[in-house]
């Protein structure tokens, strides 16, 4: 598989939000090992998206831990500086920080709690993809690159009596996915989106739920929730070269469900 990790004066950088930890985690691993420099942005934990980072380094690839809150426009502008100051040139984005909350009926959800799932979720997602496409695009002097977004299964399923804001703004990325990549496609960006569906990961004791992938499993057609790994496989596809003519594609990472 050829990897765009290589731009004309050497490796090129993806930066990776919410990295220190789940599919982020798992994803900055693999695109060590594709030969991309990569930045783990985390919010809070610095140990372990320094664990991230020492571990891409011992085997020898490029990593710098990176805080700011998504959220925080004025975060996401100095995050990117970071990298345009620290860290070879930017060529890809992954869009993956995101959170959950507890379950809850619609009736019962507040202003705060709203704000919160679409401040990170969506406003997040929108703040570090248009840095990203200021450094990248070739109408911009850029080289191009490619940006992936996390969205969820949630967004075709509803999440009924669960978490329908999470839903909701997970379709939004679905929708942002496509309006970018036909924004920017003759810019030298692809933008795909990744639905994983149940996914083994710390984000379901987030929202107070830690057993909730082995108790959903049985509705998942091969019967076993997914990998962090399995989902850095796809994402880590739609940022290289085998998928130079995949744009505005949203792919299923659901087990079939």
């Amino acid at each position: 598989m050829a990897i765009q990790t290589e731009g004309r004066a050497g490796p090129r950088t993806v930066v990776v939000t919410g990295a220190s930890r789940g599919i982020g985690a798992a994803t900055a691993r693999l695109c060590a090992r594709n030969g991309w420099a990569v930045a783990v942005n985390y919010a809070n934990d610095s140990a372990a998206a320094q664990r991230v980072v020492d571990a891409i380094r011992t085997a020898g690839g490029t990593a710098l831990a990176l805080q700011a809150d998504v959220a925080d426009d004025a975060q996401v502008k100095a995050l990117f500086a970071r990298v345009d100051a620290e860290m070879p040139p930017l060529g890809a984005l992954v869009n993956n920080a995101g959170v959950v909350d507890v379950p809850s009926r619609v009736d019962a959800i507040g202003v705060r709690r709203l704000q919160r799932m679409f401040a990170i979720n969506v406003f997040g997602s929108f703040f570090c993809a248009r840095e990203a496409v200021r450094r990248l695009s070739t109408a911009m002097g850029g080289s191009g690159g490619a940006i992936v977004n996390l969205s969820s299964a949630a967004a075709r399923l509803g999440a009924p009596g669960q978490y329908v804001d999470y839903a909701a703004a997970k379709g939004a990325i679905d929708t942002f996915t496509v309006g970018l990549a036909k924004e920017v496609a003759t810019e030298g960006i692809r933008v795909n989106a990744v639905r994983p569906g149940i996914i083994d990961t710390d984000i379901h004791a987030s929202g107070g739920q830690p057993d909730r992938a082995q108790q959903l499993a049985p509705l998942v057609p091969m019967q076993r929730a997914g990998s962090a790994e399995e989902v850095a496989q796809a994402i880590a596809w739609l940022l290289s070269d085998a998928a130079s003519y995949t744009n505005g594609a949203i792919l299923d990472v659901s087990g079939g469900r």
